[in-house]
């Protein structure tokens, strides 16, 4: 018997190491996996994974497709002592393979192993399953596991209307709805999002009533993150950019858990919180093509020095092809038919047309690469995810970095404009509001930005400039002194204004400038959009949105251009104006068209999701609420002694009784 005794120490010992060895440590990757010029990948984070690559530079490969998962050592579950009659207990020494469970938190980043969904018995009855979840939710018990409190009320509720039964497993078992809402998560990044995100419990390897009660808590609360993720994003947009608002439709916890556990179909139920409209759609499959494609199609152009025409390269038979110039392939010649090509796509891209290929030219002619486009088609999902959901039966879309607007009405495009955007120091919010009213020949109230910014430094140097630049300033109806450009043919805003009011105090209008739209990059305004063709439309506008009495004509409304008198015609049916920075989109023949990153918004996304900042991406960073206050009121002082200056001004005697 002690012979046994003594081999049986020794086939458990070795099985021991034979995990210790073999089992990857969590959190790590091999060192080839890891690309090292990246980013330091947080302690607490798993390496960067496939679609999360530096721009610029190609992804650093896995070692397995699931990053977060590892295969259960097989000596633990099935030693083979294969000399030795063993005795029952060997089979599964349950002291060795599976130590007590320690309770973690519910938010804490598990590595479950990769284990196939099992449909055996699990270690415990729902009847002891269910006493631990009791237990676990008792008291305050539940608040050091769930951090969000809408979650924790959603969380409670569930488990008690089911007398806290477990809500994905019964009789013992996994149902089929908890298989199909694992399978979903482990799925993820066809969402656009990352399956390291949602860690899944390991049920085959939960060995007791409580490892199960974990398990099943940390399934619920995966569903609550991956459903509020396919609907609002991973981001707080205000972590992006802090001018920004298209309001809260963060989903209920409690409708979250209630349609997923009563849905037949766990996939529809799923998608059912990503955005409805047809672009995040047509991205999600333009992700998909991206990822079966692999590496770049295409023959890139590869870096050199900078040619001049008369110099010689090999690169040039292979510019000629790429740019469809004649030319014969041993003729390696930089010449003047390729200098103009070159020339051409310098001015598409507002370039200076030298016609000499440098590294700037070069990256215009070769595009981005494929990571580089997988990368901004992720970050326009998740800005799709801060949309409204209801973007209107009618609206008008902006395109930030497309310079270009839209006007849509029951999912048919009406018309489509070009436009002047904000410049990157003076960027277009994002924002979402309905437009009141069309004004024509308007007064502009200039900004308190501009004033702060820009008038007052040059009035510190000409006290004159208001009156020069034709600007009044004056008491405005609320007590404040306003700085006032009148109508006429050089009013910044043009014969025309439409209204949408937002707390960004900015609108589209007409423009006196109107060889801006001649450049393909038209990113020259303090915020506001300039349109193209203005007139056409508020007729457009006005026929689809109505006003008080009879709506005016395109004709009708240029014969008003002009005169001193403002024309205010207020909406009936208000369309809500969507300011979008869409990088990434799809056009009508369904080709997957990429802009520049004006704003820097596409890096700055990336930046937070592949950096220590992702643990609190979904946390708006606090903002100052007496900034705009404090602007205000450094402006009114100076500006009422401009106000005193001003000669024959008429509020001059009344500002003298109460200053």
């Amino acid at each position: 018997m002690s012979t046994t005794r003594a081999h049986l120490d020794r086939l458990l010992a070795g099985s021991i190491l034979a995990l210790m060895i073999g089992a990857p440590t969590v959190g790590l990757a091999a060192p080839e996996s890891i690309d090292r010029g990246a980013f330091t990948a947080p302690t607490h984070l798993p390496p960067s994974r496939r679609d999360i690559a530096p721009f610029g530079q190609p992804p650093a490969p896995m070692q397995n497709a699931a990053p977060m998962q590892r295969t259960a050592p097989a000596p633990i579950a099935a030693p083979a002592p294969a000399p030795v009659a063993a005795p029952t207990p060997v089979a599964a020494p349950a002291p060795v393979a599976a130590p007590a469970p320690v309770a973690a938190p519910i938010n804490a980043q598990a590595t479950p192993s990769d284990l196939a969904i099992p449909d055996r018995t699990l270690a415990a009855s729902d009847a002891q399953i269910s006493d631990r979840l009791r237990d676990m939710m008792s008291g305050n018990k539940l608040d050091r596991r769930v951090e969000r409190q809408p979650e924790r009320k959603a969380i409670e509720a569930a488990y008690n209307a089911r007398g806290y039964a477990p809500l994905w497993i019964k009789d013992a078992m996994l149902t089929s709805r908890a298989k199909a809402v694992i399978a979903r998560l482990k799925s993820a990044e066809a969402d656009g999002l990352e399956t390291v995100d949602y860690p899944i419990p390991d049920f085959a390897g939960a060995n007791n009533a409580q490892a199960l009660a974990e398990a099943d808590l940390n399934l619920t609360l995966d569903v609550l993150n991956f459903a509020r993720h396919l609907q609002i994003g991973r981001i707080a947009p205000t972590r992006v950019l802090v001018e920004v608002d298209y309001g809260n439709h963060t989903p209920d916890p409690a409708d979250i858990l209630r349609r997923i556990s009563d849905a037949s179909d766990v996939n529809a139920a799923f998608d059912s919180f990503n955005p409805p409209q047809a672009g995040f759609r047509q991205l999600k499959a333009k992700l998909a093509e991206l990822r079966r494609a692999g590496n770049d199609n295409g023959s890139r152009i590869p870096d050199g020095p900078v040619l001049k025409p008369g110099m010689k390269d090999a690169r040039v038979a292979l510019l000629r092809e790429k740019l469809g110039v004649a030319g014969k392939p041993s003729d390696i010649t930089y010449d003047l038919r390729l200098a103009d090509a070159i020339k051409r796509i310098q001015h598409s891209h507002d370039m200076k047309p030298t016609g000499l290929l440098d590294s700037r030219t070069l990256r215009a002619i070769n595009g981005p690469q494929a990571s580089d486009v997988i990368n901004t088609v992720l970050a326009n999902m998740e800005r799709w995810r801060w949309l409204p959901r209801d973007l209107g039966r009618s609206y008008v879309m902006v395109n930030i970095p497309d310079y270009t607007l839209k006007v849509v009405r029951d999912n048919a495009i009406v018309w489509r404009t070009k436009i002047v955007a904000g410049k990157p120091q003076t960027p277009t919010p994002l924002t979402s509001e309905p437009m009141e009213m069309i004004t024509v020949n308007p007064s502009w109230y200039v900004p308190q930005s501009i004033i702060q910014n820009e008038l007052l430094p040059l009035y510190d140097k000409d006290p004159n400039i208001f009156q020069r630049m034709g600007l009044e300033v004056k008491k405005g109806a609320d007590g404040n002194i306003n700085v006032v450009q009148p109508p006429g043919a050089a009013n910044a805003l043009g014969h025309i204004k439409f209204s949408f009011p937002n707390k960004f105090q900015v609108y589209l209008h007409d423009t006196p400038e109107k060889s801006l739209f001649a450049y393909e990059r038209r990113a020259f305004s303090h915020g506001c959009m300039r349109v193209e063709n203005p007139t056409k439309f508020g007729e457009v506008i006005l026929g689809m949105a109505g006003t008080q009495g009879p709506a005016p004509s395109g004709e009708q409304l240029q014969r008003m251009y002009g005169g001193q008198e403002e024309h205010i015609y207020k909406l009936v049916n208000r369309p809500i104006v969507h300011l979008t920075y869409q990088t990434a989109f799809v056009d009508d023949s369904g080709k997957l068209v990429v802009r520049d990153d004006l704003y820097g918004f596409d890096a700055r996304i990336h930046s937070i999701l592949t950096t220590d900042e992702r643990r609190i991406a979904d946390v708006a960073p606090p903002v100052d609420p007496k900034r705009d206050l404090a602007t205000l009121k450094s402006n009114q002082e100076i500006l009422r002694r401009v106000e005193r200056r001003e000669a024959g001004n008429p509020f001059f005697f009344f500002e003298r009784l109460f200053r």
